[in-house]
C-alpha cells in the first residue's frame, strides 16, 4: 500500500510505549497498524519488521515536544516490507554508522562491533572480499579509533548466520544505535533521529522499487486517527 501525505492538516497525538487501544493513546506504529486496516498492534504486518523496530524506538526517544513532527511520516512506512536480509542489514548499518560518531564512549564498542557484522553480512550478499568496508563505514569507525581497534580484534572470528542476524544482531545495533542517539551529548538529537528515521524509510521506498507518485491517503481515515489529539486539545 502506497500513501501520499500531502495536505494532512491535521496530526494525531503520538505518545510513548504500547497502548491497548486508540483511547488510550497511540505510538507511531499502532497508528500504521490502523491505517493499514490491520489489528491494533506495534508490529503490524505491513511493515518490515526492523524498520518497524526504529520507528518504534524514535518514537520513544524523541521528547514530548518534538514527537508530533513523526506523525505525517507513518502513512509512508506502510506496505515496505521484504524478506531480504539486505533490507535487516542496510537498516542496521544505517543506523550503527550514524550513531557511532555521537554516542556515548560506552556504546560505541558495540555499535563497532555493528558495523563490523552488517558490513560481513553485505560483504557476502554483494560478492565483496571479507573485510572490505564502505566509505561511510570507514567514516564512522574513524571517529571512534578505540572502539574500532577493539571491535576490529573482537570481530576476526565471530560469525553470525544469517538466521541469528536478523533474530538477534540487527535489532540490538538498531537499538542500541537510537539510544546512543537519544543519550548522546549533542543539542539535536531529535532532529537525528528524525533524519535517520527519513533516510531509512527512503532507502526501503528505493528497494522495494515502490513508485514514488503515491496515492492520495483517505481524508476521513486519517481524519480517525487526528480525533484523540482533537479531543486531547479540548
Amino acid at each position: 500500500m502506497a500513501v501520499s501525505t500531502d495536505h494532512l492538516d491535521l496530526l494525531p497525538l503520538l505518545a510513548r510505549g504500547k497502548h491497548r487501544n486508540p483511547r488510550r493513546g497511540a505510538c507511531f506504529m499502532e497508528l500504521a497498524s490502523f491505517l493499514a486496516g490491520e489489528r491494533w498492534s506495534d508490529h503490524p504486518s505491513c511493515t518490515h519488521p526492523l524498520l518497524s523496530s526504529l520507528a518504534r524506538l524514535v518514537n520513544d526517544h524523541t521528547s514530548d515536544a518534538t514527537r508530533p513532527r513523526l506523525a505525517p511520516l507513518i502513512p509512508s512506512v506502510i506496505g515496505l516490507t521484504s524478506e531480504e536480509v539486505r533490507w535487516d542489514a542496510e537498516i542496521a548499518l544505517r543506523t550503527a554508522t550514524s550513531a557511532l560518531p555521537i554516542a556515548p564512549a560506552e556504546r560505541q564498542q558495540a555499535l563497532a562491533v555493528g558495523v563490523f557484522a552488517c558490513e560481513r553480512m553485505l560483504a557476502d550478499l554483494d560478492g565483496r572480499e571479507p573485510g572490505s568496508l564502505r566509505d561511510s563505514s570507514r567514516q564512522a569507525l574513524g571517529s571512534a579509533p578505540h572502539a574500532e581497534r577493539w571491535a576490529r580484534k573482537f570481530s576476526r572470528y565471530t560469525q553470525v548466520s544469517v538466521r541469528r542476524f536478523r533474530r538477534d544482531s540487527a535489532p540490538t545495533i538498531v537499538r542500541c544505535g537510537v539510544q546512543g542517539i537519544a543519550t548522546a551529548c549533542v543539542s539535536d538529537a531529535d532532529e537525528r533521529m528524525y533524519d535517520l528515521l527519513v533516510a531509512v524509510i527512503d532507502d526501503c521506498v528505493l528497494w522495494s522499487g515502490r513508485d514514488r507518485s503515491a496515492a492520495p491517503l483517505e481524508p476521513a481515515v486519517w481524519a480517525d486517527v487526528c480525533r484523540p489529539a482533537e479531543t486531547a486539545a479540548h
